[in-house]
């Protein structure tokens, strides 16, 4: 049975290689796939508008929503609504009291404060950010000197998980914008790496999810590497090179990074532009992920509007990405298969959402935008 099992995987894996129909049962995409500005807002409108029409079963300070605001912020001034949705996004700080998650050192638990950081920078009111500017200051305190084997416990403490990377260091490098303290620089500097030494694998180039996975295989005998953990890292690359001042001492050494893990991530890209849950055994979930798609194909595109990726290179990789995000989105705007809350390959199916795909969708988005105006 396995056996029978593991044939009808692959065989379902040949047909979306060589099928560029919608993964919706073959039915015609609901938007406009075209790279085009109309287009491209019309698909980003709605799905940030189900979005907040369908909130998250997830706390509104959680990392699960974290995304999705983040990237609000940047939709909105594409779209005619630009005020809608940036009252959306303050209104989600003042109902978290502009406070970060509860756990003090957890790195997931800083990640909505990109949002508050970001929405200062709109609108200078000292008020969306104190509470995160405290939260920084005891990670600043926080000697960050133990081992990075898993546990449960031990995210309470260190940066043991590939996740962690989109999680804090754009707050971290934000916070040193507005402030000129360049202790927070420093801290994301030295954390990146110590999680980067310990899970990045150079022969690949790409992340493990976290230690448990550096030894085990896939069903095909190759190294396990999540699309959406890597889809974290890179987007966090971009994030991070963003807000990064460009004499930072580090910033040479985080463009090598990023530069090896958008080829790695481009030659990993299906025919049908999907990039599936398991990245060197996509045949083991077969079905489109439309989460890490949608940070992978922000990260490129953000890489080529700044001039450290080649478009020539990279163009068809991001029309690729942004043609299958398009598809996945359904007629009433709802972004399906996203993979679940997890932190492995997992199966999709197209009635599955959560915030941070659309998140993801909107950050590819304005990318997209910006390179198709180029």
């Amino acid at each position: 049975m396995k056996w029978h099992s593991d044939f009808y995987r692959r065989f379902v894996m040949c047909l979306s290689n060589y099928s560029v129909i919608a993964p919706s049962g073959g039915h015609a995409a609901a938007f406009d796939e075209a790279m085009t500005a109309d287009a491209i807002v019309r698909v980003m409108t709605a799905v940030a508008d189900w979005q907040l029409a369908h909130p998250s079963r997830f706390p509104t300070y959680g990392w699960h929503v974290a995304p999705f605001w983040a990237g609000l912020l940047g939709f909105a001034p594409l779209s005619q609504h630009t005020q809608k949705y940036v009252d959306a996004v303050r209104a989600n700080g003042a109902g978290n009291n502009w406070k970060p998650a509860p756990r003090p050192f957890h790195a997931d638990d800083i990640a909505i404060a990109q949002s508050y950081f970001l929405l200062y920078e709109r609108e200078p009111n000292p008020a969306y950010i104190a509470p995160s500017l405290a939260y920084l200051d005891r990670m600043l305190a926080n000697p960050y000197d133990e081992t990075l084997e898993f546990s449960l416990a031990q995210m309470e403490r260190e940066w043991i998980w590939c996740d962690a990377l989109f999680m804090a260091p754009p707050a971290l490098l934000l916070a040193a914008r507005i402030t000129g303290d360049i202790r927070y620089t420093t801290l994301m500097e030295r954390l990146w790496w110590k999680t980067s030494d310990h899970l990045y694998d150079k022969q690949e180039q790409l992340f493990y999810r976290d230690g448990r996975f550096l030894d085990k295989r896939e069903a095909n005998g190759t190294k396990v590497f999540w699309s959406r953990g890597n889809g974290w890292v890179l987007a966090g690359l971009a994030r991070v090179l963003e807000y990064l001042p460009a004499d930072a001492p580090q910033r040479t050494r985080l463009t090598a990074q990023y530069r090896d893990m958008a080829q790695r991530i481009g030659g990993l890209q299906s025919a049908d532009g999907y990039w599936r849950a398991s990245l060197l055994d996509p045949a083991s979930t077969p079905a489109p992920e439309s989460s890490g798609t949608g940070f992978f194909t922000y990260a490129l595109a953000w890489g080529v509007n700044n001039g450290i990726l080649d478009r020539h290179t990279y163009a068809s990789v991001i029309q690729k990405g942004w043609s299958a995000l398009v598809r996945a989105v359904q007629p009433d705007g709802m972004l399906g298969y996203v993979q679940q809350v997890g932190y492995q390959p997992g199966d999709t199916g197209p009635e599955q959402t959560e915030a941070y795909g659309p998140g993801a969708l909107l950050l590819a988005g304005t990318e997209v935008y910006r390179l198709a105006g180029k």
